[in-house]
């Protein structure tokens, strides 16, 4: 399939809106996939404004390439890698940085790359294709425990046990190499399924985030974020599932926060240290129209925190 599939950017103004682009500011997506936020940030941007794309994703490094303005760079780099690579630049503070996380509409749609159940393809779920193992390697080599234990954490899938007894049973008999033969052994452990809902929908997107460390980087950069942010410069993270909105919220709330003191310790209000963010605002959901238009923006949430 072409690198330049169709890819409707979730979100799209409300994030970067939130940002509140500066002319002459400099910005960081951390996520480029096919480029929609980086775009419209730079329509916001002036002639001294700045924006440096992140994107682990080959295909998406290549689609990125087409964008000739002086103003950008795109590094192919994961984006747990942020200080490094800003650090490579010279550039120690920025006004925004933008997270959308999870895996894109090319990455579902391109056949080839093993993260749908929808075509019987190889099992690669590997977002940079360029290293790593692959899905189907792991899943050659992980013991049962292993397996339950990823794709209970990862998948939140009830059935977890069950599923990795099978896919442990089934590759005595052949390789695991396609979808399709993973999605047929998870379907007959899925007793019951949410309505509308593939039977292997959580085992794929258990081995997706393990495969590709989503939730470890997440972890990462995060900090990260808010270290490189200038006062008043905001981060702006969508998310798409509970796991990471949970990490993301958690995250946000503790930044706020402020270091916490044992309880009864005699201390001036004006000497209690302060968090290094506040939180803007509530969290924000697609539109119904934007979810009729492109119904995988139902599970997205965006969050929003500004650097103190």
């Amino acid at each position: 399939m072409s690198q330049n599939m169709a890819h409707a950017t979730v979100l799209l103004n409300e994030a970067v809106e939130a940002l509140q682009v500066k002319a002459d500011g400099v910005y960081v997506d951390c996520t480029f996939g096919r480029g929609g936020h980086s775009r419209l940030i730079l329509e916001k941007l002036g002639e001294r404004g700045r924006l440096i794309a992140l994107d682990k994703d080959p295909a998406a490094v290549a689609a990125g390439r087409t964008i000739k303005d002086a103003r950008f760079q795109l590094e192919h780099s994961e984006f747990e890698n942020l200080s490094a690579v800003l650090n490579g630049l010279g550039i120690a503070r920025v006004d925004g940085v933008l997270l959308d996380l999870g895996v894109s509409s090319p990455q579902l749609d391109d056949e080839q790359r093993g993260f749908s159940f929808r075509f019987d393809a190889p099992l690669d779920m590997r977002m940079d294709t360029s290293r790593g193992q692959t899905a189907a390697e792991w899943l050659a080599t992980a013991d049962e425990g292993e397996l339950t234990e990823v794709i209970f954490d990862y998948g939140e899938e009830r059935f977890a046990r069950q599923i990795a007894r099978a896919i442990v049973a089934a590759r005595q008999e052949h390789a695991i190499l396609t979808t399709k033969q993973l999605s047929d052994i998870v379907a007959k452990c899925v007793h019951t399924r949410e309505p509308g809902k593939n039977p292997a929908t959580r085992t794929f997107q258990a081995i997706r985030i393990y495969i590709n460390r989503e939730l470890e980087e997440l972890e990462s950069v995060l900090p990260q974020c808010v270290d490189h942010l200038k006062a008043s410069g905001r981060m702006a993270v969508i998310s798409f599932h509970s796991l990471e909105d949970r990490m993301v919220k958690h995250f946000m709330r503790e930044m706020a926060q402020g270091d916490k003191l044992p309880k009864g310790v005699p201390i001036r209000a004006a000497d209690v240290p302060q968090g290094k963010v506040r939180v803007v605002g509530k969290p924000v959901y697609a539109s119904e129209m934007e979810v009729a238009a492109n119904p995988r923006a139902r599970s997205a949430v965006l969050r929003v925190a500004e650097r103190l």
